[in-house]
């Protein structure tokens, strides 16, 4: 299994609540979310959570190839949920959760699972690029973030203004009309985008974080394409190098509104032939 990987905080010093992780013929990648400065009710934290899940499901979806993957995931979510719902009050509204990226391959097949917005990227033998995002949690932001938008990244104004549009954010999390993504309930599995394609039909699969397709996505600086070209001739090093230097440029968010300056960046890139 020919597996490059490179995870990147934010910042340095800071806690990467990214996590990425294979295993013979089965990949994972999380990245961690809760609100900025709102009591969570867990006493672990969001890398906690997005690295115990993580593992579990890679875990679980090694030792049990007959379940599909969503019932993985929802088993992984129970068991977690179990490891600290004793200690934890989980019914926070801004408790840990985390978007899912999970692949596994068997029986010339490639089942894959994508919650909340991170994205799975598949290239086929003749180089067509396809990009598996769930994009439920960008069209609820697109409604909600006009106001930090006009303001500068890091500003005290921007803060604030960033401050309401999560908690709003949160309201809408794992609820009809809004956004599903892993958190206390294994029910939010089975709203994952799932499939599967030929094994033979591929070249490589790449599982990204949010932080990391900022050159496509938010920038728009690259292509999928393009991505993948820098990924199969330089590696993942160099694709969150660039994502740092394009950020670097903008770093009051004037060219590109958002709401980190920076973002913790992952790649898992799994060259397939």
């Amino acid at each position: 299994m020919n597996v490059a990987l490179r995870s990147l905080s934010a910042d340095p010093g800071q806690q990467n609540e990214d996590f990425a992780a294979a295993a013979p013929g089965a990949a994972v990648l999380l990245d961690g979310a809760g609100v900025a400065g709102a009591e969570t009710g867990c006493t672990h934290g969001i890398a906690w959570f997005s690295s115990t899940l993580g593992g579990l499901l890679l875990s679980t979806i090694t030792a049990h190839p007959a379940w599909s993957l969503v019932d993985c995931l929802a088993d992984s979510i129970r068991v977690v949920r179990s490891l600290h719902e004793g200690s934890c009050d989980l019914t926070y509204r801004a408790s840990p959760t985390s978007t899912v990226v999970a692949v596994r391959a068997d029986a010339g097949a490639l089942e894959y699972l994508v919650l909340g917005d991170s994205t799975l990227l598949l290239a086929d033998q003749d180089g067509k690029t396809t990009a598996v995002t769930d994009q439920r949690l960008d069209e609820v932001g697109k409604r909600l973030r006009g106001p930090v938008d006009q303001l500068p990244t890091g500003s005290p104004e921007h803060a604030a203004a960033l401050a309401l549009y999560r908690d709003a954010l949160t309201g809408l999390r794992n609820r009809p009309g809004g956004f599903w993504i892993a958190g206390p309930d294994p029910q939010a599995a089975e709203h994952a985008l799932s499939g599967a394609v030929s094994l033979e039909s591929l070249a490589s699969v790449t599982l990204l974080s949010d932080g990391a397709t900022r050159l496509v996505d938010s920038f728009e600086l690259a292509t999928w394409g393009g991505m993948l070209t820098v990924l199969s001739s330089a590696g993942p090093d160099e694709l969150i190098r660039q994502v740092r230097a394009a950020e670097a440029d903008d770093s009051e968010g004037q060219r590109w509104p958002r709401g980190k300056a920076r973002d913790d960046a992952t790649v898992l890139h799994w060259a397939l032939s």
